[in-house]
């Protein structure tokens, strides 16, 4: 079991190590103050100690795992051309999510998080 992001990364065929580099800086540009942590085997961002995005890879494609389905409802429309599930982004390593889209979904969940501790 990967205990850091490099680790996780360090695994990958390098095509996919590639991608999920990008969406790694993507990420930490859009949450700079979230916290690199592994979550079920996965690479994840945590925000103030809650689930933010994390992100992985299969065997044909990568993961962009939301962890939001309204989110991912909320871009659907901007994600056309990529295989959507409840709560994630799947992508091929040559075609990554363009780094303002991630940026955008990022900050809605950065949004989404901070809702919900306000709530509390």
């Amino acid at each position: 079991m990967p205990a850091t992001h490099d680790e996780v990364l360090a695994g990958l065929p390098a095509d996919q190590r590639r991608a999920l580099e990008g969406l790694r800086s993507h990420i930490r540009r859009a949450a700079p103050d979230a916290d690199e942590t592994i979550s079920y085997g996965a690479a994840a961002f945590k925000l103030d100690g809650r689930s933010l995005v994390s992100y992985g890879a299969a065997r044909a494609h990568c993961s962009f795992y939301v962890q939001s389905p309204a989110v991912v409802a909320a871009f659907a429309t901007r994600l056309d051309g990529f295989r959507l599930t409840k709560g994630s982004v799947q992508f091929a390593p040559t075609r990554p999510i363009p780094e303002p889209l991630v940026t955008a979904i990022v900050q809605a969940r950065v949004a989404d998080v901070r809702a919900a501790q306000r709530r509390r």
